[in-house]
This record gives structure tokens, sequence and C-alpha cells, in this order.
């Protein structure tokens, strides 16, 4: 009965949840909203806030009692209580604005020292330029045409803020490059949306080949073969020892034993994955990643 409630309770949250962002920006932007209206809402979602610590009371005392501290337990109750897509989606949109400030100030994400960074923005830049470009002038016909003073604000912050996410995403990708690290593991990215790290042991070849793979971002074939594309395309290919595991941007798991990503730069990335003195590792078994072999000692 209660696993019931508890799924229902995610049908609400979904629901609610975008009516409460709606009031929001409704208010932010000046818009006045009727009393009954906000007391309505509240109320709502007070009481879908109620049910839902009733609802997981029980599970965050028995991690408590099991020993987990009130951190692990809270996390514990969040991924039972949220759809796992919908925290990823937020923990995507964070990382994304984070990326906006790090490409505002000239800065990249988390490059060891040693490592060799790829980038991979060039097909998409002209694309997400255009996209930036007809969202501007979306926003400015739209705030001159629309007479409705609270229709005109809900579309004038929207918009806004999808420029602004636009603008993040792109940021993303700028800030978070493929690397090839100081012991000739891989590190490939997509932005804040995808992150696979690939030990040097379990590279078995890499060549220059461009493909133009049909499908989304991240798409795997029957035969275990990972395309990571950008601009629907791809220019690196990297055989592997054994499978590795990798998680999709909405949560779900897969595994592949070949790995086709986009470089700017193919060959350099090529280069580096085959350079001579890598550091070695042991193969990987099948379904699983080897950890990441230490490196190795100087000459």
């Amino acid at each position: 009965m209660r696993g019931q409630v508890a799924r229902g309770l995610r049908v609400a949250v979904w629901a609610v949840l975008p009516g409460e962002l709606a009031l929001v920006v409704c208010l932010v932007a000046g818009v006045r909203i009727p009393g009954a209206v906000l007391l309505g809402a509240e109320a709502l979602v007070v009481g879908v806030l109620a049910l839902e610590a009733y609802v997981m009371w029980p599970l965050y005392a028995a991690r408590r009692r099991a020993g987990d501290t009130r951190r692990e337990a809270g996390l514990a109750v969040v991924r039972a209580a949220v759809p796992v897509a919908l925290r990823r989606l937020i923990v995507h949109e964070f990382r994304a604005l984070h990326s906006l400030g790090l490409w505002t100030v000239r800065r990249r994400h988390r490059i060891p020292e040693g490592a060799r960074p790829f980038s991979y923005t060039g097909p998409q830049t002209g694309i997400m330029g255009a996209f930036l470009f007809v969202s501007v002038v979306e926003t400015v016909v739209l705030a001159l045409v629309i007479p409705w003073p609270l229709v005109h604000a809900i579309v004038l912050v929207v918009d806004v803020y999808g420029i602004v996410i636009v603008l993040a995403l792109h940021a993303a990708a700028v800030t978070r490059p493929h690397l090839v690290e100081a012991d000739g593991s891989l590190r490939l990215r997509y932005g804040a949306l995808f992150d696979l790290r690939v030990p040097a042991g379990a590279i078995a070849s890499a060549r220059v080949e461009r493909r133009f793979p049909d499908g989304g971002l991240v798409r795997v074939d029957e035969d275990g073969t990972l395309d990571l594309a950008v601009g629907s395309q791809t220019t690196v290919t990297v055989e592997l020892t054994g499978a590795v595991e990798f998680v999709r941007p909405l949560g779900r798991r897969g595994s592949a034993r070949t790995l086709r990503f986009h470089a700017d730069d193919p060959r350099s990335a090529v280069a580096a994955l085959t350079a001579p003195g890598r550091a070695a590792a042991p193969p990987l078994t099948r379904g699983r990643t080897a950890p990441f072999p230490p490196p190795a000692p100087p000459a």
C-alpha cells in the first residue's frame, strides 16, 4: 500500500512542481496573482510535501537504524521519492549553469596535470549559434506582439531563461573536453550530459575514422558499439579489450566494446591514445570496468 502511495506521489510531484514554478515566474515578473489562487497553490504544495514526508519517513528511519548518516539516509529517501530522470535533468541543468560561469572566466572543468584535452564542439558551434539567433529573434517578436500582460511576462521570462540554457549547454561542451590523461586513460565527455572513463589497459587500438551514425547523442548498436556523435558525426574509433559500462544522460545503463566519438583534431587524439609508453593495466572482464592503474614510475 505504501509503495502505491509513493508511486502516486511521484505523479503528484511531476504535476505540482511545474505549476509552482509558473507561479514563481509570474511573481518574479511582477504579475499580480489573486490571493485565492496563491493560497490554493501553496496549500496543494504543502499537502503533497506532508504526504511525501509521511510515506518516506519509515525509509529514512530504517536507514538511520542501519547505521547510515543523516546525509546518506536523506539521499536514499530522495532517490526513492524523485524519479531518476528528473534528478539527472536537474543536476545537468545546474552543471550547465556552472559551466557557463567557467566559460565566462575562460576556465575549463577538472583537467588534471599532464592530461591532454581534445575539443569536440566544432560541428555544433554553427548550429548552436543559429539556434541562439532564432531564439533571440523569437523572444523580441513575441515581446512585441503579445498584448496580454500575464502571458507576455511568462513568455518573456521563459524565453530569456531558454536563451541562457542554450548558452549554458554549449559552454558545458566547451569547458568539458575529452581527455587523454598522463597514464594513457581516456575520458569521454559531452558537456554535463555524458562522462565515461576508460583505463589505459582497456584500450586495444585507436584509429581515425569518420562516420555519420543515425540516432541521437548516445547510441549503442547490438554488437556493443557506442556512438557519441556531435553534429551527427564521429571521427575516432577506439577498440577495447573488454566491455565498459556507462550511464546514459537520463540514467539508463549500458555497456560497449567499441567507442566512436568526435574530436575536432582526431589525428592528435589517436596519436595520444596510441603513444608508446602508455601505462599498462589488466584487461577488462566483460561487463565490468577495471579500476584505474597507478601512474607509471618515472624512468
